[in-house]
């Protein structure tokens, strides 16, 4: 299939991220433990950021933490949908909702587009939201061009053994799109340099949550707003045959009485260079190797 039927429709990632708001905290348990991971990894890195920027916030789960964490910082929380801005602007008890919302903005926005101002940013953070970028290379530019030198970038996403039961079984309908394509960890880290940044470090991890039924997933995936938004998507309901196919072929991956739905959970951080002195516009120097 083209590879322009997995381009991400962003209008459609907004509407359904903006409709699952209020049902994406009681969904979203993988969510929240890979931000576990990755929150406790910021303890490996000496870092005193006055600016933080959480690029696709949600319901704001990281905001507030990494607001507690570095306590003179300001955290600016981005998000493509209104709904869940507003969630994570009432996320704090009322109490302490307005000292905490002077060190806070809102910021209704898309990481390929962040409305920020060059080097403004000592922390990017960035928890699951970056696979629903249609150019990695341009966002990762983006989260560059925001950051301060020595600034930090941190971030996860998804690998391509994303969901790849889900996209076996939706095989049975060839004619159009059903699951996002992920890029592997090392692409991942090749974007990062062409960015500019220095030092990526890249892992991965899989995780495994189990349904007694497909329907159980798809309600998962609803609830947390990821529903499939590539541009070749059936437009309009599935049909019920290919729902019974759906689940038909899901049966084969059936384990001890659960299906599984696997996810592939990449890790990155890297850090902005500070600009070569004697170039202009921050140009780094180059090496010519000679070749016998």
């Amino acid at each position: 299939m083209d590879n322009s039927a997995y381009r991400i429709d962003k209008k459609r990632v907004r509407d359904s991220f903006g409709r699952a708001a209020a049902s994406y905290d009681a969904a979203a348990i993988m969510q929240r433990e890979v931000f576990e991971r990755m929150f406790a990894r910021l303890d490996l890195v000496k870092l005193a950021p006055q600016v933080i920027l959480d690029a696709g916030c949600g319901t704001g789960l990281g905001t507030s933490r990494l607001a507690q964490r570095y306590k003179n910082s300001r955290v600016l929380a981005l998000d493509i949908a209104p709904p869940m801005l507003q969630l994570a602007a009432a996320r704090q008890p009322w109490l302490s909702r307005l000292a905490w919302r002077s060190r806070q903005a809102f910021v209704c926005g898309d990481i390929e587009a962040l409305p920020l101002e060059d080097g403004s940013v000592d922390l990017a953070w960035s928890n699951l939201a970056m696979q629903w970028c249609n150019d990695l290379d341009l966002a990762f530019r983006e989260l560059h061009r925001a950051l301060r030198p020595e600034g930090l970038l941190m971030f996860s996403t998804f690998g391509p053994d994303t969901l790849m039961e889900l996209r076996e079984a939706a095989s049975a309908d060839p004619a159009h799109t059903h699951v996002s394509r992920f890029l592997d960890m090392h692409d991942i880290g090749d974007a990062l340099v062409r960015a500019g940044f220095k030092d990526p470090v890249m892992d991965m991890e899989r995780f495994t949550l189990t349904y007694d039924d497909v329907r159980g997933l798809m309600r998962d995936l609803k609830a947390i707003g990821a529903r499939n938004a590539t541009e070749g998507r059936r437009r309009g309901l599935e049909g019920k045959s290919f729902l019974q196919r759906l689940a038909d072929n899901y049966e084969r991956f059936r384990r001890q009485g659960k299906l599984p739905a696997t996810y592939e959970v990449v890790y990155g951080h890297a850090w902005k260079a500070q600009p070569h002195p004697s170039l202009p516009g921050g140009a780094q120097p180059i090496t010519l190797h000679r070749h016998k």
